[in-house]
Parts: C-alpha cells; structure tokens; sequence
C-alpha cells in the first residue's frame, strides 16, 4: 500500500504538512486582536430579529473583558494548571471565559449545560474545578450540588448582559427572563456573584500578570461525550489547540481577517471549539453565535444576514435546515464550507441540502482525543459522498485486523476498497492522555489512536466508516453494520432520522431493530418501511422490528445516539412490524426540531 496515497489528491492550494506557530491560545489570540482589533469577534443574535437586535463585539473589546476577568479570577485565586469551569452555552460569557482561563495559563473545562445534577456532579468533581462560570437559568443546579463539588467559587451570568439594550428591556418587561428561569437570586454566602459586578471590580484597563505557559501545557479539558461509556477528560494541550485550527484553516483554505463563521454548534463540544472557536481566533474571523440551534429560522436569518461563508453542522441540523418550509426563500449561498460530523452525512440529506439552499456538505470525522477533526472531504477537491474524506495534513490513518491486530496491506483482488477494520489514526492534535486516568485505560497505542470505529480504506485514500465494534450487529454468524441500514432507510422518502441497533434474540443471537422518524406530515406504516428494506438489503439485514417516533435521542451536538435506544429497549423486543396501525407526525407551525427535545443545549434566548 502506498504511503498516504491521499496526497495527490490534496489539491494545489493544500500543503501536505503544517507548520503552526509556536504559540499558546492565548498567544494566537493576542496575535489577531493585533492585526484585527477593530473587527467584530462576536455577534449575538437571538429570535431571529436580524441586525437590530444583534450585539456585536470587536477583537479589542473582546480582549480588554477577557482581561479583566482574568485579572477578577488571578484575585480569586486561579493560577496556572486550575480548572475553570464553564456551564454555558453559546454566548460571548463562553469566549470571555475561556480566553481569561487561558490568559492565566489555567485550564478551561466546559460542561455540558443540560447535564443532570448527577453528571454536573461528577465532571465538577473529576476536573478538580474551583471556579465554575454559569449562565443564570443553570446557577440552581450549581448552588444544589456545590457542597459535593470543590466549587470555591460561582460566577453568575445572565444571557441578556450582551443583549442590546432594546432586546434586553423587551427581554425583562415580557416576562420571558422569569419565565425562561434566567431570573434568579444567588446565594451570597456561598460565593455567587454576579459577572458584570466581577468586570466592575477591575479597572477597564487591567492586564493579567503573564504566566510562563509553553504550547506543551494543558489548554482544555474536554470530556468525551459518554455515548460509549463513563465520560473520560481529554488532556488537549495548547499545541493540539493551535494545531488542530492550524489544520482546519488550511483544510478548508480559511483566509484570514475576512470570514463570518456561522456558530450553532456547542461551543461546550470538541467540533465547536476546533471548527468555530479556535479557528476563528486564529484567522480573526467573525463568529455569529446562536444561542438556541433548534430556531431553526433563526439559523436561516442568521447565515443570510450575516452572510455567513464558513458553517460547521452536523446532519441532524441540516435535514432540519433542508426540511423548513421557508428555506428556499432565503438566499444561503454565501456558506462557503460546511464540514459536517458527528454522524454519518446520507446521500439523500446532502442532496437535500445541496438543492434547497446550494450549501455542499463536506463530511468529516474527529474525536475528542484528537482535539476535534483528522480526516475530512477537501472542500478544495473532490467531495465523496458517503466516505469521511481524507487525513488532514501531517495526519496519518490506518486499517486494522479486528482478528489479528495487524495494520491490513493492499487490497482484494479486483477490489477498490481494503478489508475492514479499526481505524486508527496518528497526527499532533493526539491528545496527551485523560485526565486522572492510568495509561492501561488510553487508547493510543505506540503513539496511534485506536478509534472503535469500523472502518475501510479505499486506493485513493479516502476511508469510510462501516461501524463502531460495538454497534456491530451478529445475527446467526453474520455481520450486519448498523450505518449501511441506515442509510436505506434515509432514502426512503417519507424517513427524516433512522437509529439501527441489535436486540438479543435465543435463537440467532441478535436481531436487527430500527428505530425512525417521519418527514413533517408524512404517514407511513412499519410494514411499509420493512417492504421497502427487503427491496434493497439482503434479508437476513432487513430489521425484524421498525419501530416509528416522534423524535429520537441525541447528544448535545446533535448526534444520534444508539445506546440510548438500546438501553430503553433492553428486554423489549415487541415486533413493532407487526402493527399495520398508521403513524403520522404532524407538521411543525414554524420549524423542525434540531436537536432533540430535551438535548439543546443552547435554550438560553
């Protein structure tokens, strides 16, 4: 097998290797406030009011506030190495606390704010966080649990501090501030204070003591989103930072001091750090925060307002994009690149997509432990439909045996693709290793991360996922991978989302179930949908069970999530083809859910 065979097909304008400056996060930042300081960082926008109610701030101003939070921090005892929490979701409170934590040379740690007081818990106490930085409807779950956490101290911020002051009287005066639960009254005693009184104690031209913070310091921990298991903190330094947005800028020939990024996706997440936040403050591009991706309208706007040129998604955001009944009279087409990960991108939703609003689709694949993105479909060359592109320069990728655990050499007789197997891939992005974890539980091995993914690689280069190990499906003796089931069913017409699991079964081991939803205002019958699998998959494939919802369960970034499904069905294999009753979803008055209704994590406006 050639080395890298995917580099011919790179493109002229795409260097093969990077070579990121040797900075911190922090130093990157203070960089672009330098070449850009009067141009707009942050633009906030909410119920898709447009430029009348949207705040915006400049690169200066954003780093004048970052400062003196810091300063406000460094006097509440934060130093080098500790933990800042923060429990927010995307809003400028994100970025100003996360760009102070690293100004100290301390570690930022975002939680997922829609976490239990259970998993709140847990995350506070795993990262040893001191500090947590809260928007206001979530500071009561924080005040309940801080005497089981090493929480010192809480910083409390309301969603409507970077309203304009038009949006924010309307915001109180409407009730929606109480109704919302952003009103709240903290608890003094227990070291609650609120942001803005922070910022008031620092005079506007305060600057933190530098740290002697190297590119080799931790930056960020990350935890892995807990869909395959307990949440593990990955250790990403500032190196893996800025190298990792190094690589998506050069991916996507990002340029500098002239792109608007569209930012819907969390910024508490891997994907949104990478592909929205530290690019952006690499390249001095303006980011449109979107505090709740399920207005889907207000995405609409937002991308035609602002006329957004980069937009990282994921499918789920992009079926509710495509399936708005007022998408095509919006004009979109200032999207430029829209890397799409976090799940498979189907054929159909990318045609979807591609016909309504011209916004091609580029898919991607990253983890956590690899600070995000490795291997994705070059915007600047071919687009695959159906394969997760192409490492990312100064990454490298291989298929592994599942039976022999050695790296699989050429390819089938006649065969385009090679044999499938673990990918594992290897680049400077690898994260240093989790948080309070022994070595025996990392999945690197001699410097490659073993993925869990099913994977195959075809004689160009470019890899497409089969399926997890785990999600695999054995059905007397046979493989059956979950995705290529799927994939089936998103061509259905009337299928808006499909999840495929295995079920336990006496006789054969497993069995095959899928779990979908319907297009707004489709009907159609289980029985319908399994004729319609038995036309196009081999029949010990076709699911015994197709079970149709309302809505199926995701994460915060909008992924679809199988363990979900298959432990609320443990134990309950009732053959749901076998009711002719008729489902029916009743179209939307306005928009489509884009995230799940009890996983947005930005309901914050």
């Amino acid at each position: 097998m050639t080395a890298k065979p995917w580099l011919k097909f790179y493109g002229p304008k795409c260097p093969h290797e990077i070579t990121p400056p040797e900075m911190t996060m922090d130093q990157v930042f203070a960089e672009t406030v330098r070449k850009w300081p009067k141009r707009d960082a942050i633009v906030f926008t909410s119920q898709a009011l447009g430029h009348l109610f949207a705040k915006k701030m400049t690169y200066a101003e954003l780093d004048a506030m970052s400062d003196r939070l810091a300063v406000a921090l460094s006097r509440r005892g934060v130093t080098k190495g500790d933990r800042v929490a923060l429990f927010m979701p995307n809003c400028p409170q994100f970025i100003v606390g996360y760009l102070a934590a690293l100004k100290l040379g301390a570690v930022a740690a975002p939680v997922n704010p829609l976490y239990s007081a259970r998993e709140a818990t847990y995350q506070l106490n795993d990262c040893d966080a001191k500090v947590v930085i809260v928007l206001s409807r979530f500071y009561p779950l924080i005040h309940r649990i801080q005497k089981d956490t090493p929480l010192k101290h809480i910083i409390v911020t309301n969603v409507k501090e970077f309203f304009p002051w038009t949006l924010k009287t309307l915001f109180t005066l409407s009730g929606k501030e109480k109704s919302e639960g952003h009103k709240v009254a903290i608890d003094r005693s227990a070291s609650a204070e609120w942001f803005q009184d922070v910022l008031r104690e620092v005079p506007a031209d305060a600057k933190p003591e530098k740290p002697d913070t190297t590119p080799d310091d931790l930056g960020v921990l990350l935890y892995s989103g807990g869909t395959t298991g307990i949440s593990k903190g990955a250790m990403l330094t500032h190196r893996n930072l800025v190298t990792n947005a190094d690589q998506n800028r050069a991916w996507a020939l990002v340029d500098y001091g002239c792109e608007t990024s569209m930012v819907a996706l969390p910024l508490f997440h891997a994907f949104g750090i990478s592909c929205c936040l530290n690019l952006s403050l690499l390249t001095g591009s303006t980011m449109v925060l979107v505090p709740n991706p399920r207005d889907i309208l207000n995405v609409i706007l937002a991308i035609e307002e602002f006329k957004t040129t980069t937009f990282p998604s994921v499918p789920t955001l992009l079926v509710a994009i495509a399936a708005h009944p007022d998408v095509t009279k919006h004009n979109l087409k200032s999207v430029r690149v829209c890397p799409c990960g976090g799940a498979a991108l189907a054929g159909q939703v990318h045609k979807d997509i591609l016909e309504k609003t011209g916004i091609n689709a580029y898919e991607g694949y990253g983890l956590t432990e690899m600070s995000s993105v490795t291997i994705g479909n070059p915007p600047h060359a071919e687009n695959r439909v159906g394969t997760i592109g192409m490492p990312y320069p100064s990454t490298d990728a291989r298929i592994v045996s599942l039976a022999t655990g050695q790296v699989i050499e050429g390819f089938p007789q006649g065969e385009d693709w090679s044999e499938a197997g673990e990918l594992e891939v290897q680049g400077p992005q690898l994260m240093k290793g989790y948080w309070k974890r022994p070595e025996s539980e990392s999945p690197v091995k001699n410097g490659w991360l073993q993925t869990g993914d099913i994977a195959q690689m075809h004689r160009d280069g470019y890899f497409r996922i089969v399926d997890r190990k785990k999600d695999m499906i054995i059905r007397g003796g046979m493989n059956i991978y979950p995705t290529e089931i799927e994939s089936v069913l998103y061509a259905h017409p009337k299928v808006s989302e499909a999840l495929v699991f295995g079920v336990p079964d006496d006789t054969r081991g497993e069995l095959v179930k899928a779990c979908v939803t319907l297009k707004a205002g489709m009907e159609a019958t289980s029985e319908e949908l399994r004729a319609y699998c038995k036309e196009n998959l081999a029949k010990y494939k076709v699911p015994a069970f197709i079970e149709i919802r309302d809505s199926l369960p995701k994460s915060a970034i909008g992924k679809l999530l199988r363990r979900k499904l298959r432990e609320e069905t443990a134990g309950n294999t009732t053959n749901a083809a076998e009711s002719d009753a008729t489902a029916k979803i009743p179209a939307p008055a306005d928009e489509t859910t884009a995230s799940g209704d009890n996983t947005s994590a930005h309901s914050a406006a």
